[in-house]
């Protein structure tokens, strides 16, 4: 996919830089949620800088769409570098009930200074962060018990703060999602782009969905064939990624006048199955072994 098909709008993020910083003045803790999926490439490697030092909480949400296995590994590998983190869902609420006990954990000793003064039952206050389509304003309704932030399965659905109160003494604060302006790894790129961080208007359909073939035929091979119907994944060894595509579609009856396959149709179908986890439950971020204590703690 090639890196100039994707435009990003500096301006809008420096404004919600700027919205954060200013209102992390309001808050005790903040959650950092990243896309279990991705938990590296979801990480904004400008979190730590834009958040202030304040007390943080990691948590890898959509967890039901992801490799457990893969998310395991990734827990421990936060917690190895002394960060509190959960996994998270908010459809099958895997998760949901650990976040306020953890936020507590965390704030233990302001809780202790505020309980000796004679303030215990004082509300906190959490800022929710992470970049766009990534369950913030699920979360919210999650932990609210009601419909509080509107939501949508698309990037830039939140685009002010809005302020939720919860049931257990924590008040939340929702903001708007945030990317970096620029991405050095062209892997990061391509898949906040498969899971939906980056709006699907701005980008070569066609060529993600080809990207997203190469992908599934490397990482989950069997699930991928088993989905489409493509035989043994062995026997698809060397194929290029648009011929995948052309194969999924052509399995799927994404067809035109003569027998030609609709690429861009088969690639729109197969983003909204794997975004929707019908292909399966698939990580596209690894925590390689030499790669741990570098790129993948920034941000730890």
């Amino acid at each position: 996919m090639p890196s100039q098909t994707i435009q990003w709008f500096p301006g809008h993020m420096a404004k919600t830089r700027r919205m954060l910083a200013e209102n992390l003045k309001l808050v005790d803790v903040v959650l950092e949620l990243r896309d279990a999926r991705i938990p590296i490439s979801s990480m904004n490697p400008e979190i730590l800088t834009i958040t202030g030092g304040k007390p943080l909480c990691t948590l890898l949400t959509k967890a039901s769409l992801a490799d457990p296995a893969q998310t395991a590994r990734y827990l421990s590998h936060l917690r190895r570098g002394g960060r509190r983190a959960l996994a998270v869902d908010c459809i099958t609420g895997e998760g949901i009930g650990a976040i306020a006990p953890a936020v507590r954990e965390i704030l233990g000793d302001k809780l202790a200074r505020y309980a000796e003064k004679g303030m215990q039952g004082r509300t906190l206050k959490a800022m929710i962060v992470g970049i766009p389509n990534v369950g913030k304003s699920s979360l919210v309704n999650r932990l609210c018990g009601a419909k509080k932030a509107k939501v949508e399965n698309r990037p830039g659905v939140t685009l002010d703060k809005q302020w939720a109160a919860t049931s257990f003494g924590i008040d939340l604060l929702d903001t708007p999602g945030v990317l970096w302006p620029k991405f050095d790894d062209r892997t990061v790129g391509e898949n906040l782009a498969l899971t939906g961080a980056i709006r699907d208007v701005i980008l070569d359909t066609e060529a993600l969905g080809a990207v997203l073939c190469g992908r599934l035929l490397a990482r989950a091979p069997d699930l991928f064939c088993a989905r489409y119907k493509l035989g043994d994944p062995a026997a698809l060894a060397g194929r290029e990624p648009y011929e995948l595509l052309a194969l999924v579609g052509r399995k799927r009856g994404c067809l035109v006048s003569g027998g030609e396959v609709d690429t861009e149709r088969a690639a729109k179908l197969l983003l909204e199955e794997f975004r929707a986890g019908k292909i399966g439950r698939i990580t596209l971020d690894d925590v390689p072994a030499e790669e741990e204590g570098s790129h993948a703690d920034r941000g730890v």
